[in-house]
């Protein structure tokens, strides 16, 4: 599985992630490519834990994510 994640940089310098698809899923790298690694491992035990407690994950297919170009 894929998901779309959000990689902030806080005031610290620490990357924060995020994954819009699983709400409360968030982690942290002391670089952007830490952030991805521990990211994936967090992904991986929200959806053991979801599938532990016996709650379906059920991708959201409604959304699209898409780009547009502007001038200004």
């Amino acid at each position: 599985m894929e998901f779309k994640i959000i990689i902030e940089q806080d005031e610290d310098g620490w990357y924060i992630v995020s994954v819009p698809a699983l709400p409360g899923c968030i982690s942290q790298g002391k670089t952007e490519d830490e952030a991805r690694i521990n990211i994936a491992e967090a992904i991986e035990l929200h959806l053991s834990a979801l599938a532990r407690d016996g709650i379906p994950f059920v991708p959201d297919t409604k959304k699209t994510v898409s780009y547009v170009s502007v001038q200004v």
